[in-house]
């Protein structure tokens, strides 16, 4: 049983552990040794065999005494360490913070450890989430496992790719422009961003606070379903925290539609295909694998419709502008006085900052923080910042005219595949593999990433391609129940990359 332990998800291993098939503290123990053995991945920063086990132990104990526990009781997961948490160091993948340890745990690791989950570790991110390749990790980089010398993804890269090679069977991360379906999509795992509000960002480091939003990260929608339905739920801590009921996902995910059949279990459900999603920036091969999936959504009752979302391409500079600007407001309390690195030479205050901002943070995060500083400042502000805020509103209802004709959107979540570590160094063009994923996140809408093929132009064993789904506004339950119905019709959420099975 132990060998195969890693290729369980969340609902299975829940099973298995509520049935005393098998305990907490085995199957910790067992993730535990993968997590050392594929260290050179990258995908965790740091871990804690004593207290994982520990905690797991707890769990089993719950257990032996006959108590009531939820799904996700005894199950081992991994936080991104954008999460702050009392048990690790809080990094941020950043010198910045090299060694901080928070006096207490973001809401998300709060009520998942309410939950009876164990933690394995932090993972490993781009520097303050900045970035979409994992790259900008100032401690190191994380490695594809279906391709060791291409990315992951970022800036959740660390906790896709700890699912992807079966580390571990979920994680949380963060998504700002699409740092959880990005990744997914890379790794070949599933991940949903939802509705902005509907997860507590209290205990996230920020990047942009109008942005950012908590998500899970699985093999399934199923175990995705299980994750968020601990995680969300309104916190008076957090300003932007919407007062929403939260629906059981997990049985929604499983609950008939109208109509529906059981071979034809979307019945009725209309997806939206923006034109502007399959142009021509999009490679062949992952238009060809986006479309075979579509095909397979068609054969399961689904009827796709055309619609357009004009604005697509202005999301780009939309959001090179919010979101640096918002930066470099978050960014500025790491100043060296009350928290986190302090340079060890200086003469003055001033000298002080610009010493500890210039060696603690990367290149990438100084690049955000001066963009961000520069629309802000006066005479510009009017000029970018208020006319991206109004181009953002303009976004936002473009999709509420296209949700007039269709309940779910779909397309491709990249225009490529993961590419070649170190292969890009104009910055401007990395942004741009951000297309697709960053009109939800400027709407706050709720969008995922599901496994939908393999494209082998680029590499002889094939490289994972997502599909995204984007959805309206607090309907997550209807995108993993449509992404559900694809994975039981489907079997590339299940695959495993070379060497790691």
């Amino acid at each position: 049983m132990s060998a195969e332990l890693h290729q369980l998800g969340v609902a299975d291993l829940s099973t298995l552990l509520a049935a005393k098939a098998v305990s907490s503290a085995e199957v910790t123990s067992h993730l535990l040794a993968r997590v050392a053995a594929h260290e050179h991945l990258g995908a965790f920063l740091c871990t804690d065999a004593e207290l994982a086990l520990q905690q797991a132990r707890a769990a089993d104990e719950r257990r032996a005494r006959g108590e009531a526990l939820g799904a996700l009781d005894g199950v081992p997961l991994a936080h991104k360490d954008i999460f702050v948490t009392t048990d690790f160091p809080s990094t941020a993948a950043s010198k910045m913070l090299a060694g901080y340890r928070s006096p207490f745990d973001a809401t998300v690791v709060a009520k998942l450890k309410a939950a009876g989950t164990v933690t394995l570790g932090k993972l490993n991110c781009d520097e303050f989430a900045m970035g979409g390749s994992n790259e900008n990790s100032a401690i190191r980089p994380v490695r594809n496992p279906w391709d060791a010398e291409r990315i992951p993804g970022g800036s959740s890269g660390g906790s896709a790719v700890a699912v992807a090679a079966r580390l571990v069977p979920a994680t949380t991360g963060t998504d700002t422009g699409g740092s959880v379906r990005q990744p997914a999509s890379l790794s070949g795992v599933t991940g949903i961003k939802p509705t902005y509000g509907r997860c507590s960002r209290y205990g996230m480091i920020a990047f942009a606070s109008s942005l950012d939003q908590a998500g899970p990260i699985a093999k399934s929608a199923e175990d995705c379903a299980l994750l968020l339905g601990a995680m969300s739920g309104f916190d008076e801590r957090d300003a932007t925290s919407a007062q929403q009921p939260v629906p059981d996902f997990d049985a929604l995910l499983r609950a008939p539609r109208d109509g529906a059949s059981a071979g034809r279990p979307l019945n009725g459900l209309r997806i939206g295909l923006p034109r502007e999603f399959f142009g021509a920036g999009v490679a062949g091969d992952v238009t060809q694998a986006v479309r075979a999936a579509l095909a397979e959504v068609e054969k399961l009752g689904a009827t796709l419709v055309d619609v357009s979302l004009p604005r697509t391409e202005l999301s780009i500079p939309v959001y090179y502008i919010i979101a640096p600007a918002e930066a470099s407001s978050n960014l500025g309390r790491f100043d060296g006085v009350k928290f986190g690195h302090r340079a060890a030479q200086y003469t003055d205050l001033l000298d002080m900052y610009k010493k500890t901002r210039a060696e603690g943070f990367g290149p990438e995060v100084k690049r955000r923080i001066m963009i961000g500083t520069y629309v802000l400042s006066h005479g510009y502000y009017d000029a970018y910042y208020l006319q991206a805020q109004k181009l953002r509103r303009m976004i936002a209802d473009d999709f509420q005219a296209a949700f007039a004709h269709c309940d779910l959107i779909a397309g491709p979540v990249a225009p490529t595949v993961a590419r070649r570590l170190g292969s890009q160094t104009d910055p401007v063009a990395e942004y741009l593999a951000d297309i697709f994923t960053l009109p939800a996140s400027l709407a706050g809408l709720p969008g995922m990433s599901l496994p939908a093929g393999f494209a082998y132009t680029d590499n002889v064993g094939g490289l994972p391609v997502g599909l995204q789904l984007i959805g309206n506004y607090w309907q997550e339950a209807q995108l993993l129940h449509a992404a559900h119905s694809f994975q039981q019709a489907t079997d590339f959420h299940l695959r495993t990359p070379e060497g790691y099975a």
